[in-house]
């Protein structure tokens, strides 16, 4: 955005306040949280629920899998490191999208990046509900309604106490999954527990071998995988509330590959020596499975709380980002201006409140079909959760482009192998919308996707037509 649309949304309603940023947040991030935010965001449900599925499907070779996919989201969050040290701003993919491929790509990816949250926001919330039912008898839209107005309210009071949110929400997750790695290692090493007798590495080939649904039953899983991996590139949002970005972002980026190592990689790995692959249901959290494999039954009680825990942080995430994603449209001219206003606290009141009460919707749908999962929506969530990604490794590459050209300063924190390393992510992403055209559950969202393209085109000419004047829509 450039600095009059930047003074002239600040500018708008008595709310509105200059905290000094460029854009009237507050950097009320430090490094502590954005290294937690950074780790939690690829941490959630998908790795403590999905992967029981995907295991289902592919076996050992599941390994393999998040291997690959976690160097395809290193370099997209590489690609996105670069652009934030070339210019940290809170619209993030949205700004980049207007600035490196022309407005109406902003609009489609500041839109279709609210749409993803509002949709995590409402999946997850009713997740946490279901979660709740576990320990108490009491009705899922009433948990959902109670945890959607905390989160609500904390992302009202300070962007401190939002980066504190989620500082624990990330705690609680990793210190789950290290201490389910210390487990199976003292199983695997000293013997412990009902699966003593059993556990051994060579479960990772003993069983069918490694690919034991072949490579067709491996290549099924990558949207599963990368559905694992949504919400890793929140701390792009974040770079307009932190404190020192230029410092605490790529130190955050970097940490990237151990976290998946350890996380992804490291967890399957100890898992699946402990328990034989076979074991695993779809629907049926790995965790769980694993701790009650080795007789270990408080487990279950343990994992329920830590999934909980995931779903909270998830929805806490989409309440924080969808206010700023309306804010930066409305501030281009793309969304209503009543979006631009900020609270003293440099809060984006209007919009993160606009996206709230739609999530409320996941309350009413609680309420009408508490047995019902959110198959579709999920699938849909994946696809535009996506798009974010291929924006950001497309404008990198044009952002790239023109700074060795000498047409933009270079950034200080490149992306190594750019911009082959951007390709390669762009073709697995490819294939990655290749296997949900095949798989029948996942297909919907292709079909869903190109009607929710159709609503922003005609809502992008609807603005153009009424505002030709406003430089948002004008070619670069």
């Amino acid at each position: 955005m450039t600095s009059a649309q930047v003074d002239k949304g600040q500018a708008d309603g008595p709310e509105a306040v200059d905290t000094g940023t460029g854009e009237g947040y507050q950097r009320g991030l430090g490094a502590r949280q954005i290294q937690m935010i950074a780790i939690g965001g690829a941490i959630g449900t998908g790795l403590f629920l999905g992967a029981g599925k995907a295991i289902d499907r592919a076996g050992p070779s599941l390994i393999l899998a998040y291997a690959i996919a976690g160097l395809v989201i290193f370099f997209i969050m590489r690609a996105l490191g670069e652009l934030l040290m070339y210019r940290p701003v809170s619209g993030s993919f949205s700004e980049y999208a207007r600035e490196f491929l022309g407005p109406f790509f902003g609009f489609v990816t500041g839109w279709t990046y609210w749409l993803f949250w509002v949709v995590t926001g409402i999946t997850e919330v009713t997740a946490a509900a279901t979660y709740m039912t576990y320990w108490w008898d009491i009705p899922q839209w009433l948990s959902a309604l109670v945890f959607t107005v905390i989160l609500y309210g904390a992302n009202l009071i300070s962007v401190k106490l939002f980066g504190e949110l989620e500082f624990w929400f990330s705690m609680v997750k990793v210190t789950a999954i290290i201490g389910m790695i210390l487990i199976c290692a003292g199983v695997l090493t000293i013997g412990f527990s009902d699966a003593g007798d059993t556990a051994t590495v060579a479960n990772l080939w003993n069983d069918g071998g490694f690919f034991p649904q072949g490579i067709g039953g491996t290549l099924m899983t990558l949207q599963i995988v990368m559905f694992a991996f949504l919400a890793v590139e929140l701390v792009g949002v974040t770079a307009g509330e932190s404190k020192d970005p230029k410092t605490v972002l790529p130190k955050a980026i970097n940490t990237v590959p151990w976290r998946i190592a350890v996380f992804y990689v490291g967890a399957l790995i100890m898992i699946l020596s402990v328990v034989p692959w076979s074991t695993f249901k779809p629907g049926v959290s790995p965790f769980v499975a694993a701790f009650e494999e080795m007789g270990l039954g408080v487990g279950a009680a343990i994992v329920n709380f830590v999934v909980l825990t995931a779903a909270l942080s998830s929805c806490n995430s989409g309440m924080y980002s969808t206010g700023r994603m309306l804010r930066d449209l409305a501030l281009n001219g793309q969304g209503p201006k009543a979006f631009t206003r900020l609270t003293k606290n440099g809060l984006p009141l209007v919009g993160t409140t606009f996206s709230a009460a739609l999530m409320l919707v996941g309350v009413w749908i609680n309420y009408q079909w508490p047995g019902d999962a959110f198959t579709y929506v999920v699938s849909f969530a994946t696809i535009s959760g996506m798009w974010a990604w291929i924006m950001i490794l497309v404008c990198q590459i044009r952002y790239r482009a023109r700074a060795d050209r000498g047409e933009l300063p270079q950034s200080t924190f490149k992306a190594p192998g750019a911009p082959f390393s951007s390709w390669f992510a762009l073709g697995f992403i490819g294939l990655v919308i290749v296997m949900m055209a095949v798989d029948e559950d996942a297909r919907i969202s292709l079909y869903c996707a190109p009607l929710w393209g159709l609503i922003l085109g005609v809502s992008y000419l609807t603005l153009k037509s009424r505002n030709p004047r406003n430089t948002s829509f004008a070619k670069r």
